[in-house]
């Protein structure tokens, strides 16, 4: 690495003063050259005249040969101090007369010489003729030392180290000022480059200088600097935009619906691009319009001038619209100047510079971003570069957006599908389970059912107390059959034969207030609880189709319940109301209310759910569940609202039914032809033989009992083609031999026109699942009653 170079100023400084000696010295030398040459030359002159003088003195003392006269001539060169030696030679050259007359021989030539003067070992000597009238008397020789040069070359040394002196002190002087001004601005120049490069400020400017070359120096370094500037604020620009698209993106990363993405652009947007007008547009290809989708919060202002408004239609227009709408970043900068519908509303707003950047996803456009400023061309190359960017961000995250709405709305309908499937599954296994209980329920009342009925028929004697008490016991039957009946109805669809009819819901309700008014009045009136009830039942409430049993059934658990979720006391509302539905059609609400401690979010969601309950042991969990289960058997809806502190309200709505009703056609018991028949009973519980027995007795007709099924085919096979032949065959289902099935097929193989009654605890399940055995002409579900079985003998018979 090479040692740096002094400072500008000691190098300016040192070269003045080099180049001003060097010329001093030059000048000098060439001064002294000039002087000692004339000097010479007035030497040889002086010499020469000199010489000249003494050698037409001296022609007499050689033509007389006088040599006193001839020294006495030479004598003459003593007014010169510098003539060291001359001599006088005669015609022949012998030496005639010195001078001195000492002279050294050192200093006289060795003999005489040609005309002239020459200088030669520090002396100037010379050789003239001495004539006379043109002839040659003898020679003059003369020889001067060059002391005088001597002396005047000390003299010029010592002048020239004066100027020489004086011409650098002022050179120096000069050279002072001088590289003040030019080294100056230099140094200058250099401070301002470092403070600017120190500070990053290219702001700054450089002073101008006084010289030329410094001031054009100091121009191109200024201008240098404005360029730096502009670079630096366009890269400032571009940075910034960098930044705002980065928080952009990250602020909409995280947002998954396409209104709040959009108000979160067009607000970042507007604070920090910025622009005086920003709004978002959706584009319906199908209608080829565009509709104003989202506004920015301060560009709402502008939306009465403009003629527009969110969710107003915008048609495609031509020019810009159609070419942003095929993908293209389309930029106005004088809107004034593009004669369209479109652009001339921002004109007429006072918004002259437009940019519209479309909304592209997968090479299709579903939108379009606009934005606008009051100033004309005043959106820079990089800005509507930046926009377009930020119009591909929000695309694509307008489409993930879109992605997830769906993917969520599809997860939803999945959970609430999964939901469903997982309460029906409950209800199947709950149903099942009630099926087996009701069976085995069946069984045990069918004796008492068949009892009571005969009892209350044919015995006429009975006591009024006595008849009062069998009516109990038959609608006490009656209702644990129903309920029985209704326990495996939690999972299954509505029956088709289920009976349905019109039923007056205010009625329905009327009555389950007063049934249940010891719930919710004695009791805690007991228990020094008071619990107001309120009553809103619609005048002109439209019917519906429905089991009423059912619907009573349930409105009598919703009524439990509200009761029970009010321990303090409160206030029961009972409430039927028609709202409007789908349609033309109408929807029949009643609802039960309580203010009572109401439910959590968890509790609502579970309280459907069989064997869920918050009473503790007081509670079954099938209360809610079998209102759910007769709320799906007639399509109707239920909706529950509650909230921990604020009671809890429960509402069903029904279909309104609007059709006339058709009376229902009853087989008269008297339209029935009654005779007399051979009946083979066949069932594994005795006391259900003895009951049928009895019945059929009753009846007139010749019963025959078997205890299983090999033992009843056996007996039907005795009798077959005999007089005892059996006309009728009444099977239970279930039996550990042989099962009422092949009991019916072993009936038909022998005598295919004799009937089957199938009477057994699964018959209501085995009607509504279409599972009558094939051979089997009548299913009858028990408890029989003696009335259905009747009616089916003499369906079979007439």
């Amino acid at each position: 690495m090479s040692a740096p170079s002094p400072p500008i100023r000691r190098q300016l400084m040192k070269v003045l003063l080099l180049t001003s000696t060097v010329v001093i010295l030059f000048a000098c030398a060439m001064f002294v050259t000039y002087e000692v040459v004339t000097f010479k030359k007035s030497v040889v002159r002086d010499l020469d005249i000199l010489s000249d003088a003494i050698a037409r003195n001296s022609t007499a003392a050689l033509a007389f040969d006088n040599a006193g006269d001839a020294r006495a001539v030479l004598s003459a060169f003593s007014a010169d101090p510098h003539i060291v030696a001359a001599a006088l030679y005669d015609k022949s050259g012998t030496l005639f007369a010195t001078f001195p007359e000492a002279v050294p021989q050192s200093l006289l030539p060795a003999q005489v010489q040609d005309s002239g003067i020459r200088f030669e070992s520090g002396y100037v000597s010379g050789f003239r003729p001495v004539e006379l009238n043109g002839e040659q008397m003898g020679t003059l020789f003369v020889k001067s030392d060059l002391k005088a040069i001597d002396a005047s070359f000390r003299l010029y040394g010592l002048i020239t180290l004066g100027v020489i002196v004086l011409s650098v002190l002022v050179a120096y002087l000069v050279a002072k000022p001088l590289q003040a001004r030019i080294s100056a601005p230099i140094l200058g120049l250099a401070e301002t480059a470092r403070a600017i490069s120190n500070a990053r400020d290219y702001s700054v400017r450089a002073q101008p200088a006084d010289v030329l070359e410094v001031n054009l120096l100091t121009e191109a370094f200024n201008h240098m600097l404005t360029q730096i500037q502009h670079s630096e604020l366009r890269s400032k620009a571009q940075l910034g935009r960098l930044h705002l698209l980065q928080h952009i993106t990250g602020a909409i990363g995280d947002r998954h619906d396409l209104s709040s993405i959009f108000q979160v652009v067009l607000r970042k947007v507007e604070e920090d691009l910025p622009i005086d007008f920003g709004c978002m547009c959706l584009y319906d290809s199908a209608t080829a319009t565009l509709t104003v989708n989202t506004v920015g919060v301060a560009s709402r202002a502008l939306l009465p001038s403009l003629g527009l408004a969110e969710q107003s239609v915008i048609p495609i227009d031509g020019n810009g619209l159609t070419r942003c709408i095929r993908g293209q970043l389309v930029y106005e900068p004088d809107v004034r100047e593009v004669q369209f519908p479109f652009p001339q509303r921002f004109a007429a707003s006072g918004l002259y510079s437009l940019i519209i950047a479309p909304l592209l996803v997968e090479a299709n456009v579903f939108g379009i971003l606009i934005a606008a400023r009051r100033a004309p061309e005043s959106f820079s190359s990089g800005e509507c570069e930046f926009l377009m960017q930020l119009s591909s961000h929000v695309a694509l995250a307008s489409h993930q957006a879109r992605l997830h709405g769906a993917l969520r709305q599809a997860y939803d309908e999945l959970r609430q599908s999964q939901h469903t499937v997982m309460q029906q599954e409950r209800l199947r296994a709950l149903g099942q389970m009630a099926s087996g209980i009701a069976h085995d329920i069946n069984n045990a009342i069918s004796p008492v059912s068949l009892y009571t009925e005969s009892l209350l028929e044919r015995e006429p004697n009975l006591t009024e107390k006595g008849r009062a008490s069998l009516t109990i016991i038959q609608q006490a039957i009656d209702n644990v059959a129903g309920t029985v009946a209704r326990m495996r109805e939690f999972y299954r669809e509505r029956e088709p034969q289920m009976s349905l009819k019109l039923v007056d819901l205010n009625q329905v309700a009327a009555q389950i207030i007063e049934l249940t008014r010891a719930k919710w009045f004695d009791l805690p009136q007991q228990r020094g609880i008071a619990i107001e009830l309120k009553t809103d039942l619609a005048p002109g409430l439209p019917g519906i189709m429905g089991a009423e049993g059912e619907i009573r059934d349930a409105l009598t658990n919703l009524i439990f319940n509200a009761v029970d979720a009010m321990p303090e006391g409160g206030t029961l509302t009972v409430r039927t109301r028609a709202t409007p539905g789908d349609g033309e059609t109408q929807v029949v609400r009643i609802e039960v209310g309580d203010s009572g401690i109401g439910m959590d979010e968890e509790t609502r969601r579970r309280c459907l759910e069989p064997f869920f309950t918050t009473k503790g042991e007081r509670g079954t969990g099938l209360g809610l569940a079998m209102v759910y289960g007769m709320v799906q058997r007639h399509s109707a809806q239920f909706d529950i609202e509650s909230a921990v502190g604020r009671g809890t309200t429960m509402q069903i709505g029904f279909p309104a039914y609007t059709q006339p009703i058709i009376p229902a056609t009853r087989v008269t018991e008297s339209a029935l032809v009654v005779q007399r028949l051979r009946v083979l009973l066949i069932d594994d519980d005795p006391i259900i033989i003895k009951a049928l027995e009895d019945a059929f007795d009753g009846d007139g007709h010749v019963t025959v009992a078997a205890s299983g099924g090999r033992t009843g085919l056996a007996k039907f096979a005795a009798a077959h083609g005999t007089e005892n032949s059996f006309t009728l065959v009444v099977t239970d289902l279930g039996m550990p031999d042989i099962d009422g099935r092949r009991v019916a097929e072993g009936v038909k193989q022998l005598s295919p026109q004799t009937p089957v009654i199938m009477l057994t605890g699964w018959g209501a399940r085995m009607l509504a699942e279409k599972e009558v055995p094939p051979h089997v002409d009548k299913l009858l579900s028990k408890p029989p009653r003696l009335q259905e079985l009747r009616v089916a003998i003499r369906q079979l018979f007439s």
